[in-house]
This record gives structure tokens, sequence and C-alpha cells, in this order.
């Protein structure tokens, strides 16, 4: 049996679990409403959940950080096995089935991990000038490791992923600490170059941009129907038609804050959007208040930065602000794969800030006591 301390809960974050609560319960109330089977797999999915986050809370990652380029290789790997050997769907291979089930895993969505545990070590291995920031050397040296994955994901195609895989990466370093030169000569050269990366992306991608610039569709089209009915207040299970009668498509997983909005209202949209606020203003909090224990800096920055590009660009899709992608919304959206994701970076997380004092990972006791 695993023996605990107690002491180790001192530094436990309380708050994250308290916010991330109210999400997961009412997501499953919306998924329980339209598919029940749906439900229950959800259930299996909170239980494993549950159990992952588990593992990575009591790992002890700050003395095993050595093993974070095996893990991120693996997904590499894995990203090169989707390409070949993956299942389709909707036009992309993202996803590899598991023998002898009807489970299926997103290699993409566990490459976020991967990647937050690959600049975990990045961050440790090397150290940054006397002005606190990366020189250029070492920036090019941890963007090879942000862009590669980038690369792989796109090629699926899931550029909405691979989009979140950049945004997550360079907004941690952001935080940590580059030279701004770096950032300003970055950002100029994004911008000269867009016409020519717009002119590689596949047809439905450059549709999807051109239907959001001048007519919405199909998709959006009745998001902004299904938001609107809701009112103020929302309707009722038996008068929400768009979700109900399946003129929303989608609306467990992508297009749920439609779905929520045609229950809940407008009111019940701003306490959703509020929630999430609280966490991402947490989660920055404890960055701010984390600036020289670079390790909590990093992962509460990157799980920040995944909860805040998520909630927006899912929501600008909702009602029509930005093209449609395949962004779930964090911990609310159905789905196995996205769960487990947010699951173990909050595991890796919690695991950082309550064992911030390394000698806390001796006060478990991980063998069995005798009888």
């Amino acid at each position: 049996m695993i023996k605990i301390n107690k002491k180790i809960f001192i530094h436990f974050d309380y708050i994250l679990p308290l916010l991330i609560l109210p999400l997961m319960m009412t997501s499953y109330g919306l998924v329980n409403e339209l598919h029940p089977t749906l439900a229950h797999k959800q259930i299996i999915y909170y239980s494993v959940g549950f159990f992952v986050f588990l593992f990575f809370f009591f790992f002890p990652i700050k003395r095993v950080l050595w093993m974070a380029p095996a893990f991120y290789w693996f997904n590499i790997v894995m990203l090169v096995f989707v390409k070949l050997f993956g299942v389709s769907r909707l036009g992309a291979k993202r996803w590899i089935e598991i023998p002898l089930t009807h489970f299926t895993i997103q290699p993409s969505e566990i490459m976020k991990p991967a990647l937050i545990l690959m600049l975990l070590y990045l961050v440790k291995k090397y150290e940054q000038n006397k002005d606190g920031v990366y020189d250029l050397k070492k920036f090019l040296i941890l963007s090879a490791y942000i862009i590669l994955p980038f690369l792989l994901i796109a090629k699926e195609p899931d550029l909405g992923t691979a989009m979140m895989i950049l945004i997550v990466g360079f907004g941690t370093l952001f935080i940590v600490g580059i030279d701004l030169k770096i950032w300003l000569v970055l950002i100029l050269g994004l911008g000269i170059s867009s016409p020519f990366l717009y002119s590689h992306l596949k047809d439905y991608q450059k549709k999807r941009i051109q239907d959001f610039l001048n007519k919405p569709s199909y998709h959006v089209r009745q998001a902004v129907i299904a938001i609107g009915s809701g009112g103020s207040t929302g309707k009722a299970k038996e008068e929400a038609t768009q979700s109900r009668l399946k003129f929303l498509p989608i609306s467990t997983s992508d297009f749920i804050f439609s779905f929520f909005m045609e229950r809940h209202g407008f009111l019940g949209g701003c306490l959703l959007i509020g929630l999430y606020f609280l966490i991402i203003l947490h989660l920055m909090m404890i960055t701010i208040y984390s600036k020289g224990e670079y390790l909590i800096t990093v992962v509460s920055s990157a799980l920040a930065f995944l909860f805040f590009v998520h909630v927006g660009v899912n929501i600008a899709m909702n009602i029509g602000y930005a093209p449609v992608v395949g962004i779930p919304l964090p911990l609310f959206s159905y789905g196995g794969t996205s769960f487990m994701t947010i699951m173990i970076i909050i595991g890796i997380y919690e695991n950082l800030v309550t064992f911030r004092h390394d000698d806390l990972y001796d006060s478990i006791n991980y063998h069995a006591e005798e009888e």
C-alpha cells in the first residue's frame, strides 16, 4: 500500500479542482440529455482520468525528468504511425484504434503533455543569461521541439491542434523569458510569410476561412440560431429543438457551447465563461507568484494558455467569429483523449506545486507495509 505523509497536502492547489468540477458535472448532464450511451462512456473517461491524474500527481516528476525526451520522441513516433496506419474520419487521419475495442486515441492530443514535459526538461537543462532570458541559439533549440510536432500534426491534417501546440509552446517560452528582439523579428517574419502559408493550406481549410470571411457555414448558422433561441435564461429540455432535433451538428463536442446556451441562455453562458476566466486567472496568478521556480512557471503558464486558446477559439467558432476548427471546450466537450490530456497536465501541475520542495517526495512510502 502507499503510505502518504499528510504534510504534502499543505501546498496542494485546492482551488483548481473546485473550479473544474462544475464544468465536468454540467458537461455530463448535457451529454446525458442527448446521448445516454455517450454519457456512460464519459463516466468511464472520468474514472480513468481520475487515476491518470493520481498517477502523475504521485509520480516523482522532478527526479525522473530525464525521461521526458523519451516520452516526447515516443509521441513523435506515434504521430508518424498515425500517418501510416491511422483511422480516417471526415477526411482526416488523426486517430489510432485500440485493437479489440471501440476506443480510439488521438496522439496529437497526447503530444500536448509530452511537449510540456519536454519544455520542463529543456528549461531545467538550459540556463538563461544574466538578463533572465534565452538568447537566439537556445531559442532556436527550444523552438525546434515545438515546430516538429506542429508540422506532423498539421500534415494529418489537424491545423487546429497544430496551432494549439504552436501557441502553447511559444506562449510558454514568452512567459519563461526570450529576448524581445527575437519576438519582434518572429512576428515580422510571420506577417511577411502569411500569404505563402495560406497558399499551402488544404482546400477545405481555405473554404473554412472564406466561409468565415464571407458567408457562415451551415454549422455556424445553426449554432448561432441555438444560442439566440436560448434567450436570457434558456429553454427546457423538451423545448431545445435545435439540439434535440439534431439541427445543431456535433452538439456534444465542438458545438457544445451552443447547446449549453440554448439550454441555459445568456446568463448561463456568462457563468460558464466566468468560470473559465477564474481558472485562467488563477493559473496566471500561480505563474506570477512562482517566478524563480521555473518548472511551476512552465506548467502553470502552459495550462493557462491551453485553457485560454481552447476556450477563446471554441466560443468564437460557435458564434461565427472564427473559422470552424476541431478545438473542443476543455473539460466540457465530450471526448476521451482531450479529457485525458487535460487531466495529465493538471496532474503534472499539481505535482510540481505540491512537491515544490524535492525532499517531499520522500514523504511517500511506495512499499507495501508488513502486516
